[in-house]
């Protein structure tokens, strides 16, 4: 036993350097084999694109905002939030920094926007759930030196608790930003770049597309007077047979989050997908797909096209008071929410212009980067700001036997879904076909090297420095506890976020980068780096107690 005042001999806290590869390849191999399965699914067949995309969507909708919620509202406490205030300031730094060398080192390459976009979502948006916590949960049990002193009796598992915590704020600051700027804007779908944002072999896969799908021939072949839209009045004198049956529409992404298309079979076409404001109304055509503007149309007009529902034959019988008393909810629901929509466009436009831009604006803003996990964390800020809230979900006991064990089982499967659908995106057999082979490999070097240098290269070299010499001058009590240090240099370095995966297999965007990005952070580069991380850290440690004997 170390006697007290006198320091411990210099690296006393380091752990066999053996010992640590262990750790770092234990944590490794529970990430492969959990994706192992997905592969193999994926190359007899059972997970295919199109199932690949359905799963993330079933993900991001469903179990990752279930997850978010759940780590959100019980783990954070309102108390303790003062003394973590340190935390998102670091954030903020880890992100500017991230973002700042993703978005150098596309300049020094002469990427175009989107090729931009992803190598700065690669940077900004770094592992904190999987790999880290394992990491953490490892080395609170296997290293000296890590129990905090400002903690009584403080022990190896409380060590883990804190840790694990600050990963978790960590990880939920994250997802603001992923799931809003990252999912909306910077992962985007290649569809809505203007072409000279796109790289030239990109642009050249557009334009071989439009081609493809006779885009290109079928204006050319309208006749001159034949008007590119059709309004109202032009419809109400057409005959629905001088149009075609299930025309595609310009964007029919199939799980897309956004942007979705609309069929006049619902009723949900004719009182609300087909009538917006006045700013921008829409109207169907006899394609059954394609919209067109028109000019100041409000709700409630009578749609041209009746809906399915009305359109079937009433069985007879008991089967057909069924088909009545539908008939009648669905026609009460269709008044009511148009009565809502009259009313609130009524309110609206009695508003003052100034105060109609303003909340128009401060909407779009809204909706352009809200996203379900982004709505969880908004749902679950409540419970960890009112300790009333949170005791009736976490103390009342029909509530924690019902719904929270509902919400815990739902999130748990998110992480192992979204390292399942990673190893079946390792399979080259389920990429789409342009994404397969590369036209350009010389390119596909460069943006391999630029998102591992932005994301585990350069933010180390920059936060690595700033981190000591916080941790050794800065007034923070949080600083003193040697987890926190340690999660920060973890973050610090970390491989990109699984998480993103899903993002661009949901949008289609870089599908083949990611896949290779993915297997060059997790299989050849992780051991090393992790490493070195850890032994940053702890030498870090070292020089900042130095300062405190």
């Amino acid at each position: 036993m170390m006697s007290k005042g006198i320091p411990p001999p210099p690296h006393a806290s380091h752990p066999n350097f053996g010992h640590l590869c262990v750790l770092v390849l234990q944590a490794v191999l529970e990430v492969v084999f959990v994706a192992f399965p997905g592969y193999i699914l994926a190359r007899t067949g059972y997970l295919d694109q199109e199932a690949q995309k359905m799963v993330s969507y079933l993900n991001v909708n469903l179990f990752t905002p279930a997850l978010i919620f759940y780590k959100l509202s019980s783990q954070l406490r309102a108390e303790d939030l003062p003394g973590l205030v340190l935390i998102p300031a670091i954030f903020i730094l880890q992100t500017i920094i991230s973002w700042g060398s993703g978005t150098v080192i596309s300049k020094l390459f002469g990427f175009k926007k989107r090729t931009e976009n992803f190598v700065v979502a690669m940077a900004v948006f770094g592992n904190s759930n999987s790999l880290p916590i394992s990491l953490v949960t490892s080395l609170a049990f296997t290293i000296k030196g890590l129990h905090w002193d400002k903690e009584p009796h403080d022990n190896d598992s409380s060590v883990a608790t804190r840790g694990i915590t600050y990963l978790v704020i960590f990880q939920q600051l994250g997802q603001i930003i992923r799931w809003s700027w990252g999912y909306k804007i910077l992962l985007r779908p290649a569809n809505e770049y203007k072409d000279h944002e796109l790289e030239e072999h990109e642009r050249k896969a557009r334009t071989d597309a439009r081609a493809e799908s006779g885009e290109y021939d079928d204006i050319a072949s309208e006749d001159s007077d034949e008007p590119l839209i059709r309004v109202r009045s032009d419809l109400s004198h057409s005959d629905p047979s001088d149009y075609g049956s299930g025309s595609a529409t310009p964007r029919n992404r199939k799980y897309a989050a956004s942007g979705s298309t609309c069929s006049c079979e619902s009723e949900e076409c004719e009182r609300i997908g087909l009538h917006e404001h006045h700013n921008g109304d829409i109207i169907p055509t006899p394609t059954n797909g394609n919209i067109a503007p028109i000019g100041s149309e409000r709700p409630g007009h009578d749609s041209t096209i009746k809906p399915t529902w009305l359109q079937d034959a009433i069985p007879s019988g008991p089967r057909g008071w069924i088909t009545r008393f539908t008939r009648w909810q669905k026609r009460t629901q269709s008044k009511v929410t148009t009565a809502i929509d009259r009313a609130s466009h009524k309110a609206f436009d009695a508003l003052p212009t100034f105060v109609q831009k303003t909340l128009t604006i401060i909407y779009d803003f809204i909706m352009k980067l809200l996203s379900p996990p982004l709505a969880a964390m908004l749902f679950a800020l409540p419970i960890v700001l009112f300790p009333p809230i949170k005791h009736f979900f976490y103390d009342v006991e029909f509530m924690k036997r019902s719904f929270i064990p509902a919400v815990r089982q739902t999130g748990d499967v998110a992480v192992p879904l979204i390292i399942v659908c990673l190893g079946a995106g390792l399979a080259r057999n389920t990429l789409p076909e342009d994404q397969k082979t590369s036209q350009d490999p010389t390119f596909d070097r460069k943006v391999l090297f630029a998102a591992l240098a932005s994301r585990m290269l350069v933010p180390l070299i920059v936060m690595a420095p700033a981190l000591a010499i916080v941790a050794r001058y800065a007034p923070f009590n949080i600083l003193g506890d040697p987890i926190f240090i340690i999660v920060c240099f973890l973050l610090a370095g970390a491989p990109t976020a699984l998480q993103l995966s899903q993002i661009c297999q949901i949008n289609n965007v870089y599908m083949g980068a990611m896949t290779r990005l993915l297997t060059q952070s997790y299989v050849v580069w992780i051991l090393p780096s992790t490493i070195i991380l850890v032994m940053l850290a702890l030498e870090t440690l070292e020089w900042a107690q130095l300062a405190k004997v």
